[in-house]
């Protein structure tokens, strides 16, 4: 009788290992995973070279992970079972509180810091140290910072905000972290929220001899769903993504120099084509992209040396200047951008968030 259950468990665990492989390779591949925002792996390519490197059994490996039946399902009931059946404070790192979601970061390294900080010393004797401009840093505190608390494990911002401040002395420090609060923050996102930054924007404005900040109409683009929603797998509730927009923000247009072309500042195409939302900023993601304000002051210029977060930053930065450059440094060499960017007579804003100082590997 024992021996008869143990065969009918294996049977059937062997049929349902079976329906799910025969599913996988009659089904079509998805591509995208909207839940992710990510590319899936496609079926490689099979031949003697990709074989015998290795390279066919690594990508057929991600392939199945990536397509395997009801996958989105399995990693919502993964998720479940960690947060409601084992009550675990995390699955995977994803940790939620108060409402807001957000991961794990707990080790501080030194090493990235000082990488991040010897790529702007770099970049700083290759255009700034001769150049009549004004520079200025600001580091950007995550999420973690507010939320983490002593409920979880967070990274010591300390140690990294006296690195960077002892490294780029000679540069003037805009400190924000007063101005921000955990409410800056989108709940299933690592980006803040552009209509909670005003008084950021209003500190750093000032901090540069900026006129104060104008006013805005505050406006909706609909529904938001961050990167940690996907990551997270569970069924989180929309939120909303607004925009402040004024008749400054209405008539300056953006040109990026990868794709030669102009937009908005505001690019309401992205909410529909992109499958991240916050590309409503400034087109998203982009080596190297000029804001051209036709309200202020002919022949000054912003530089702004960024991140993602300065995409919803600048357009609340722009107003006194007739040009507002902004350079990515993960997606563009530095030794490339004199090519592109007069540094003279420029006021220079370099920020960057904790999350990429900490994890700067990205950066040239």
């Amino acid at each position: 009788m024992k021996k008869s259950k143990y065969i009918v468990n294996i049977i059937l665990f062997c049929l349902i290992i079976g329906l799910l492989t025969g599913f996988l390779f009659i089904s079509p591949a998805t591509e995208v995973s909207e839940a992710e925002r990510r590319k899936l792996q496609q079926f490689p390519e099979l031949s003697f070279s990709t074989l015998m490197s290795g390279k066919f059994m690594k990508n057929f490996e991600t392939y199945m992970t990536d397509q395997f039946p009801l996958r989105d399902a399995f990693r919502k009931l993964k998720a479940r079972v960690h947060f409601d059946v084992y009550n675990q404070s995390d699955n995977g790192g994803i940790y939620i509180k108060d409402g807001y979601v957000s991961k794990i970061d707990a080790t501080y390294s030194e090493s990235s810091t000082e990488h991040f900080t010897d790529r702007m010393t770099n970049l700083y004797n290759m255009y700034l140290k001769d150049a009549d401009c004004k520079v200025y840093y600001s580091i950007i505190p995550d999420k973690n910072y507010y939320l983490a608390g002593e409920d979880y494990p967070s990274m010591d911002y300390e140690k990294l905000y006296e690195k960077v401040r002892n490294d780029l002395s000679y540069m003037t420090e805009i400190d924000i972290r007063d101005t921000l609060s955990t409410e800056s923050f989108y709940y299933t996102d690592t980006h803040w929220r552009q209509e909670k930054i005003t008084a950021t924007a209003e500190k750093i404005r000032k901090e540069m001899g900026m006129t104060p900040l104008g006013e805005f109409t505050e406006e909706n683009a609909g529904d938001f769903y961050g990167v940690y929603y996907g990551q997270s797998a569970l069924s989180l509730p929309a939120e909303p993504i607004n925009y402040l927009r004024n008749e400054i923000t209405d008539k300056a247009t953006t040109y990026n120099y990868e794709t030669e072309k102009e937009a908005p500042v505001y690019n309401k195409d992205k909410l529909t084509e992109s499958l991240d939302r916050y590309d409503l900023f400034l087109s998203g993601p982009c080596s190297l992209m000029d804001i051209n304000n036709p309200s202020g002051e002919k022949g000054k210029q912003l530089i702004i040396i960024r991140d993602s977060y300065g995409s919803s930053l600048a357009p609340l930065l722009m107003s006194d200047y007739e040009k507002t450059v902004l350079v990515d440094t993960r997606y563009i060499a530095p030794e490339l951008i004199g090519n592109y960017v007069d540094f003279e007579n420029s006021d220079v804003l370099i920020m960057y968030s904790t999350m990429l100082v900490n994890s700067s590997s990205t950066i040239r």
